[in-house]
């Protein structure tokens, strides 16, 4: 069974190593085949990758689109060491994605790496908030 994606006008979507662009119009496309899909919302640019979590996003992503994780392994431990020495609460995030990637998972790697970006912004802004608490104080 084919998978069917419609894109809005001008919008990107990876399929294996091909960006591809639709038109000025809605595009429908039917894919067939095994290939890792990236939508555009989805895709990590390495600019944008400019938090912890974000960077292992990218890292996942990387993984996923060449379907090499040997390649990026010593990369992604070491952001994953980093980013629980300074977020300890985030172990259960970034398990599901070890585990994830470890059985081969890795689209499924790469939504669990979303869920550990939503939770550091979640960690980012209760601190920010403490602070401006702090600064207001009593």
């Amino acid at each position: 069974m084919a998978l069917k994606v419609e894109l809005k006008p001008h919008e990107r979507i990876i399929i294996g190593t091909a960006v591809i662009r639709a038109d000025d119009q809605r595009t429908r496309l039917f894919i067939e085949g095994e290939a890792p899909i990236l939508r555009e919302k989805d895709i990590m640019t390495e600019t944008a990758a400019d938090s912890p979590a974000k960077r292992i996003y990218f890292a996942v992503q990387l993984m996923y689109l060449e379907s090499n994780t040997a390649k990026y392994h010593e990369v992604y431990f070491t952001l994953i060491r980093e980013l629980l020495e300074a977020a300890p609460s985030a172990l259960a995030l970034t398990s599901d994605i070890n585990n994830r990637i470890l059985s081969g998972e890795l689209y499924k790697a790469l939504k669990a790496a979303k869920k550990l970006v939503a939770y550091e912004g979640e960690l980012i802004s209760n601190v920010l908030r403490n602070e401006r608490l702090r600064e207001e104080g009593p």
